[in-house]
């Protein structure tokens, strides 16, 4: 039996995402606890955002090369880059403390923290497309699997 509504109608789906997403936000809260600010900048966000970056690059291009985005490969993507990574980074937070640094006269600290993740995060990116194109396997893709 088919489920031929679209993938954001199917529970399945959500719940992956869902589960997903409480992982990553876990995995992010205890490392900002153990790791606090310090003088207002949280460079324990900064390289959670910037490790997500090159992560969430290097899984969608792994699996971008091994087929199309449907069955094991569309469950990996929404649980892992969707969810787990999704909950995992917070360019919200980097914007909460961009915009306190800059609340309190801090111009230079406030816009350096917000370029340099900015920055990093898409040096990241590229990185993780190059390092999963760089580490693929020569085969064919993956014949399509229903997993619906």
């Amino acid at each position: 039996m088919h489920d031929e509504r679209p993938p954001h109608l199917r529970w399945r789906l959500i719940a992956l995402v869902a589960l997903g997403g409480a992982i990553g936000t876990a995995a992010r809260a205890l490392l900002a606890t153990a790791f606090p600010a310090h003088d207002g900048i949280s460079w324990t966000i900064l390289t959670i955002n910037v490790v997500g970056a090159f992560c969430l690059g290097f899984l969608l291009d792994a699996l971008a090369r091994r087929g199309p985005d449907l069955g094991r490969r569309r469950a990996v993507r929404l649980f892992v880059g969707t969810g787990v990574l999704g909950g995992f980074t917070t360019y919200s937070t980097l914007a909460d403390d961009t915009a306190q640094l800059l609340d309190l006269g801090r111009w230079t600290a406030g816009s350096g923290y917000a370029l340099l993740s900015v920055v990093l995060g898409l040096v990241a990116v590229v990185l993780g497309l190059w390092v999963a194109a760089a580490t693929r396997p020569r085969t064919r893709p993956e014949p399509l699997q229903d997993a619906r």
